[in-house]
C-alpha cells in the first residue's frame, strides 16, 4: 500500500487483540428489497415506507362537502344508540361537565328527536288537559294548533337561543365558544320535559305547577353548570348578565309550557263558539 502513497495504522492493544471480530457470529448478510420496496412505493402498495402520502393525492381523493349536499349534514348526526343514550343519562343525571361527556364530537340526532318528542308529547298533554277541563256533553274536538305552538316553542327555543348565546359570545371575545356544543347543549336539556309532560296534565293546578317547577329546576341546572365555564372566559360582569338572561329566558319558557298546554282555559285551545244573542231558543217538544 506503500507504493500507491497511503499508508494504514492499526492500534492494537498489548493482547494484540483487535476486539471482538469473529465475522461469523457478528455479520449477517441479508437480500435487499431496495428495488421491491420502491417498485411497491411507486405502485401505492401498503408495504411501502409508511410515510402519509403527498398532499396532492390526498386533497384529490378526498370528497368535498359543500352545505347543499347531505354529506355536509350527514356529520352532524354521526353518532351510534349507545353514545346518544349515554348522552341522555348524563343529562338527567350530571356528575361530570356534559361538554366533556361530548368528547368533542356534539351530535344534532339526539337534539332533534327528543324536541320531536317533546313536542309530541306536549300535545298529547295539552289534549288530555283539555278534555278534562271541558264539561257537558258537547262532542270534544282535537285542536291541532296545541300541536303547531308546540312546535313552534320547542324547536324555535332550541334552535335560536343557542345560536344568539353563540354570537353574543363570539361579540364578547369568547374563543372556546362552540355552536354545534351549544345546540347539543339546549337540545339535550330538553330531556327533563318529556316525563314532565307526561305528568302534568292532571286537573290539579297546584300538582301541574310543582312538576314544571321541578322541571325548570333540573334543566336550568344543567345548563348553568355547563355554560358557566364558558361564560367565565368573557368579561366578569358580561359573564354575569349572560348568566341572568339564559336563566329569564328558560323560566320563560318554563312558563309558557305551563300555560299554554298545562292549564285549564289555555290561551291555545279552541274555546267554545257561544250561540249569538238574537239566536231563537228550541223548546222540546210538547207532550199534550
Amino acid at each position: 500500500m506503500s507504493g500507491s502513497g497511503y499508508d494504514a495504522v492499526v492500534d492494537v492493544d498489548d493482547e494484540a487483540d483487535l476486539g471482538h471480530t469473529d465475522l461469523q457470529d457478528d455479520l449477517e448478510f441479508h437480500t435487499s428489497n431496495f428495488n421491491e420496496g420502491t417498485q411497491g412505493r411507486r405502485k401505492g402498495a401498503p408495504g411501502g415506507s409508511g410515510l402519509p402520502p403527498p398532499v396532492s393525492a390526498s386533497s384529490s381523493s378526498t370528497q368535498k362537502r359543500f352545505l347543499w349536499t347531505t354529506s355536509f349534514y350527514a356529520q352532524f348526526f354521526d353518532v351510534d344508540t349507545s353514545a346518544v343514550m349515554s348522552r341522555c343519562w348524563a343529562a338527567l343525571y350530571p356528575r361530570s361537565n356534559f361538554l366533556d361527556v361530548l368528547e368533542g364530537n356534539p351530535d344534532l340526532y339526539g337534539p332533534f328527536w327528543i324536541a320531536t318528542t317533546v313536542v309530541l308529547i306536549l300535545f298529547l298533554g295539552g289534549t288530555i288537559s283539555d278534555k278534562l277541563a271541558q264539561s257537558g256533553a258537547a262532542p270534544f274536538a282535537y285542536n291541532f294548533q296545541l300541536l303547531s305552538g308546540a312546535a313552534g316553542l320547542i324547536y324555535g327555543y332550541t334552535l335560536f337561543i343557542p345560536m344568539g348565546l353563540y354570537l353574543a359570545l363570539r361579540y364578547f371575545g369568547s374563543e372556546s365558544a362552540n355552536l354545534l356544543e351549544c345546540w347539543a347543549l339546549y337540545g339535550y336539556s330538553n330531556l327533563i320535559w318529556i316525563p314532565v309532560a307526561l305528568i302534568s296534565w292532571s286537573p290539579i293546578s297546584i300538582l301541574n305547577w310543582v312538576f314544571v317547577g321541578v322541571g325548570f329546576g333540573m334543566s336550568v341546572a344543567f345548563l348553568l353548570r355547563n355554560l358557566y365555564p364558558v361564560l367565565s372566559a368573557t368579561d366578569k360582569q358580561v359573564s354575569k348578565i349572560l348568566l341572568i338572561v339564559v336563566i329569564i329566558l328558560h323560566a320563560a319558557l318554563s312558563l309558557t309550557i305551563k300555560i299554554l298546554f298545562f292549564a285549564h282555559g289555555s290561551p291555545v285551545a279552541a274555546k267554545p263558539a257561544d250561540p249569538p244573542k238574537d239566536a231563537p231558543v228550541e223548546k222540546p217538544p210538547s207532550m199534550f
